[in-house]
């Protein structure tokens, strides 16, 4: 693979991160969306098909935080760069696409475990700081069990978007050569 390839192939994955972030903003529009987004797959793609794994991190977080800009302004009709609990959102972002990048070979098990744990990191780490139940452990796990049904959307949005994604990208691959890494070419 040469390095017109790869800057081709990384221009896919980012087009391909991109889109899937856009769709994020219907939940403005339908609030039965509300988390059933792109997010958490799109964590854990961007950690799997980099070759630049610090690639991954800055793709995935501008997404994010680029649909989170644009979301703020839409719900608060201000621009908000930053908001309460934000740091412990885009830790749990960061930790998924970190999960990511331990996938060594993608399959359908191994992407699956991969949005559970992205789920579980989520819903164990955003529900940390909110301000709606008192600071305590009792509060915490009322604050989680609140959270199922949210949590219940991510799972979805994960398997919906996670195989799109991952199909989208291992079919392509199948057919175009330069989205292939150096080591699938020489299988």
């Amino acid at each position: 693979m040469n390095s017109k390839d790869n800057t081709t192939r990384n221009i896919v994955l980012i087009l391909m991160i991109v889109v899937a972030a856009a769709f994020r903003l219907l939940a403005f529009k339908y609030k039965e969306l509300s988390n059933f987004n792109p997010v958490g797959a799109i964590a854990i793609f961007g950690g799997v098909y980099f070759a630049d794994k610090w690639k991954s991190y800055v793709t995935v977080m501008l997404a994010l935080f680029g649909t989170d800009i644009i979301l703020n302004y839409l719900y608060f009709n201000k621009l908000t760069l930053w908001y309460s609990g934000a740091q412990w959102t885009y830790l749990a972002f960061i930790l998924m696409i970190l999960v990511g990048s331990l996938i060594k070979k993608v399959n359908v098990l191994n992407v699956i475990l991969a949005s559970i744990a992205s789920i579980l990191i989520h819903w164990l780490l955003t529900d940390l700081p909110g301000t709606l139940y008192p600071h305590t452990l009792a509060g915490y796990c009322t604050s989680l069990v609140n959270a199922i049904p949210f949590e219940k959307n991510m799972v979805l949005g994960n398997l919906v978007f996670g195989f799109i994604l991952f199909g989208g990208f291992e079919l392509a691959k199948t057919k175009y050569t330069f989205l292939r890494t150096k080591k699938q070419l020489a299988l």
